[in-house]
């Protein structure tokens, strides 16, 4: 076989990365082989994940955790959720790393590049919640096509970076700005370098709320690959698939983004309600925005079993999109009566909150455990999987444990 143009250095570095050493004799390498080591990937050590996390794909890898794993009150890396559409980007060089911002609603466009963003712009630093819109998807009834995922597909780091309104007022914005775009570097499933593999956006208010930002670091460190080092965009509170990971660009719009995935029936639910299993035309679909209230128990695992006599403690976190929780309660009697928890404030706005009670038991026996969040707006949590739709969204049924007094 003929031997063509060798692999760049930074593709280098970026497998050294994935490996952890260095390739000996990487120069040699022909120009788009993988080596052996990332072939057939463990992924929990390849990207630094609890082995007790779930493998849903892997050509994109979509990885979830289990509740336990979410005890944490700021998400570590080895518990988040991964989320991909295409393949991950091989050549990465922060040095070089730009990001442009562009479109038909920006007064002048600009290319940054990273050192420039941290220089010019003051950084923030926010948690906030990150859900996938799929997430609890494996409830549907009939089947909704997609990743199956339970109720893992959700996070809360702490995230630093610029605000992305800093950015733009730097760039100048017309009038009849009305969504951003985003514009990454991973690959299509096709290896087709020609197609986008995600463009999403957000309408112009949520782009210019404090807390979307232009992130370069989680949990006070560099963003892990896998979460879209070296630069991401992160917007809190909305469908994770609006926090684009490697993102090199950002484009203001004068209408609503038309990229990849925002078309269709993509992160879209009905306009309203529906039977299961109908079918809806694209333009009766509503893009979803901000996520609806919803609440996990993280302590104990769903199965504990407990001594007759002994209080069981329980924890966990909720969160409410763009709204804060006000009210958090369980029920041990499968919804027929329920009782408050405690609920701590956010740490910030978009930040999950965090719960706690103390639960005793009538008599030995079987028991669920249910917990039930209510948002500012008086909405509370459905004890059974809400309206169904074509793409299984939004599901935000009362999470539920298993407990057994003996």
């Amino acid at each position: 076989m003929k031997r063509r143009d060798f692999v760049k250095k930074t593709t280098l570095s970026s497998f050294a990365v994935l490996i952890g050493t260095e390739l000996v004799f990487g120069s040699q390498m022909l120009e788009g082989y993988t080596p052996l080591a990332l072939q057939k990937t463990d992924p929990f050590k390849l990207f630094d994940k609890n082995p007790e996390m779930i493998v849903l794909n892997d050509k994109p890898w979509n990885i979830e955790a289990q509740t336990h794993l979410l005890d944490d009150k700021i998400t570590p890396n080895s518990s988040m959720f991964v989320r991909n559409n295409g393949l991950l980007p091989k050549a990465i060089d922060h040095r070089t790393w730009t990001l442009t911002i562009d479109g038909e609603s920006v007064k002048n466009e600009k290319t940054y590049t990273l050192a420039e963003l941290k220089s010019k712009f003051e950084k923030h630093t926010y948690q906030l919640t990150i859900e996938c819109g799929g997430n609890g998807r494996n409830e549907f009834d009939p089947p909704a096509k997609g990743n199956q995922w339970t109720v893992g597909a959700v996070h809360c780091a702490s995230w630093s970076g610029v605000r992305l309104r800093d950015v733009l007022e730097d760039v100048g914005i017309k009038s009849n700005a009305v969504y951003i775009g985003f514009h990454t570097i991973d690959t299509h499933l096709s290896n087709d370098p020609n197609k986008e593999v995600i463009s999403r956006g957000c309408p112009m208010p949520k782009a210019m709320q404090d807390e979307t930002i232009l992130a370069f670091q989680m949990n006070g460190k560099d963003i892990p690959l896998i979460h879209g080092y070296p630069l991401r965009l992160v917007a809190g509170g909305w469908p994770a698939s609006v926090s684009g990971k490697w993102v090199n660009r950002i484009s203001v719009r004068d209408k609503i983004h038309d990229g990849p995935k925002m078309t269709g029936a993509s992160y879209k639910v009905p306009c309203d309600p529906i039977a299961p299993g109908e079918k809806v035309r694209d333009e009766d679909m509503c893009i979803i925005e901000s996520m609806p209230v919803k609440s996990l128990i993280t302590y104990p695992k769903s199965g504990a079993i407990i001594k007759k006599g002994t209080s069981l403690n329980i924890r966990g976190h909720a969160w409410a999109g763009e709204l804060e929780v006000i009210k958090m309660e369980y029920s041990i009697d499968f919804g027929s009566t329920w009782k408050t928890d405690t609920i701590e404030k956010p740490s910030n706005r978009l930040a999950w909150q965090h719960f706690s009670t103390t639960i005793d038991f009538p008599k030995p026996g079987y028991y669920e455990v249910w917990a039930r969040a209510t948002d500012s707006n008086g909405n509370a949590q459905p004890m059974i999987v809400p309206g169904w739709n074509p793409k299984g969204y939004l599901n935000n049924a009362s999470h539920r444990i298993a407990v057994k007094v003996k």
